[in-house]
């Protein structure tokens, strides 16, 4: 499963810019003031030899009480769910009495723990690191998170120190999660309540609560096969979204790390929304964060059955109006209980994988770019135009399509979302998100000039 970092600290140390820097993302706010950051947020990330799941944290204030006591008791809970912790202190401070503090109290947490001094651009690392010797940690890092600067050699380091049967246990994990080639491995994730459960039982025709099966810890995992009109698949069991009877926040009712690792080792993911409660702010995240993984999608909106007409239409347009950006997935209305629209759903899982795993040819690929070059031109830079010229297939899972030209570095966003749409309905690639990299250089596919010209003259434009 994926590793689960925790970065935590005093309040205004660098952590959320940090946890930007590890996701590639601005998902976390940044700003120039303490206590910005009050709820954990989880995002994806891979800088350094493999995936992991990075979790930012409150600053650590040494309160017990009000809403600093409150942000100190998420921080703690993101603490207990990793696997190693990050302790982020400010370079340009120096050590404070609260650093020392905060690093006694994660040494008896017993997890992992690395020493991150941040902000230490255009300063000697020897120096800026002497005072933090006092803390008697082992594994100490200078960074500048805001420049990037340490963060792969960071990452590098911490990955290395997980325990080596750890690593064991993992790799038997996920070779037996593997199974053979024709096996699609599905995740139904889902809030509380929602029906998947149910949904589980109604896909495996047989009435089994997967999530009951076994103690509820972060490392346990339910692998389940079944068959479906000829179709193997390998149900990953996200035992870990669930309730937890004796917690009363919001945030805690919904674990993300668990639905991030089966998302992970999965190639297509079915969300289950529940009609009845609309959709949240954790269910709009969590889509974002599938989407950012690159995983085949597919949407359930649960309990459809005899629900009011109006109720019907308000559901209809909360989804264009939360969801409008998913314009890839199939949405289905069911209902887990009675089977309907269930078949419709496989369906779409079966499409989605397809279209995530298929190989693509470079001549059509260069066909369909030219096309789309010809109904809608990149826009000009300083007065010159950008030049794509050829495009190839660079991955799978999701389709990574290579688009190979001049001035690629000035291609707007909005246009890279035009190719991408142009792709994926020219392709028919519905369920998965298509993700379009640029690049410049010579085309590869063109055979390479001998350096003679044609006797008689200059070689033909277009030869």
């Amino acid at each position: 499963m994926l590793p689960v970092i925790a970065l935590v600290g005093r309040p205004n140390v660098g952590k959320s810019t940090l946890f930007n820097s590890l996701t590639r993302t601005r998902n976390a706010l940044v700003a120039d003031m303490p206590g910005l950051t009050r709820d954990r947020q989880y995002g994806l990330g891979q800088r350094g030899p493999r995936p992991y799941v990075v979790v930012d944290t409150g600053g650590l204030t040494g309160e017990d009480e009000g809403l600093n006591g409150l942000v100190a008791r998420q921080a703690w809970r993101a603490i207990e769910e990793a696997d190693a912790v990050l302790l982020l202190v400010d370079g340009r401070a120096g050590l404070t009495a609260a650093d020392e503090d905060i690093a006694s109290q994660l040494r008896r947490a017993g997890k992992p723990l690395h020493l991150v001094i941040n902000k230490a651009e255009h300063r000697d690392p020897d120096l800026l690191s002497a005072d933090f010797h006092r803390l008697g940690l082992d594994h100490l890092h200078v960074i500048a998170a805001v420049h990037n600067q340490g963060v792969e050699t960071l990452m590098e380091e911490v990955l290395a120190t997980r325990p080596l049967d750890l690593e064991e246990e993992e790799k038997e994990e996920e070779e037996t999660a593997a199974g053979p080639e024709d096996v699609i491995r599905l995740a139904v994730i889902g809030r509380p309540n929602v029906g998947k459960s149910t949904l589980v039982n109604r896909l495996l025709g047989e009435e089994r609560m997967l999530a009951c099966d076994m103690p509820g810890t972060t490392r346990d995992s339910v692998a389940v096969s079944f068959e479906r009109d000829g179709q193997r698949y390998l149900l990953m069991d996200t035992a870990g979204v669930r309730r937890r009877s004796r917690v009363s926040e919001v945030v805690e009712k919904f674990s993300v790390i668990k639905a991030l690792q089966a998302v992970d080792r999965s190639h297509v993911v079915v969300l289950v929304l529940d009609a009845r409660q609309g959709i949240s702010d954790q269910d709009a995240s969590l889509l974002g964060l599938i989407l950012d993984s690159g995983r085949a999608l597919a949407l359930a909106i649960n309990k459809w059955d005899h629900l009011d007409p109006d109720i019907r239409a308000n559901v209809k347009r909360e989804l264009d109006r939360r969801l409008g950006f998913l314009d890839c997935a199939r949405i289905h209305f069911i209902s887990a209980l009675h089977g309907t629209g269930v078949g419709e759903l496989l369906g779409s899982v079966r499409e989605a994988y397809t279209a995530a795993t298929r190989k693509l040819s470079t001549p059509e690929l260069t066909r369909i770019l030219e096309s789309a070059l010809a109904a809608h031109q990149p826009p000009l830079v300083h007065g010159h135009s950008i030049k794509l010229r050829y495009a190839h297939q660079g991955g799978q899972n999701p389709p990574l399509i290579v688009i190979h030209g001049n001035r690629i570095e000035h291609v707007p966003d909005a246009y890279r979302r035009y190719l991408a749409n142009v792709y994926r309905k020219r392709l028919d690639l519905w369920g998965t998100p298509v993700r379009i990299e640029f690049r410049s250089g010579e085309n590869p596919y063109q055979p390479a000039a001998t350096g003679r010209s044609r006797p008689g003259g200059r070689r033909k434009s277009g030869q």
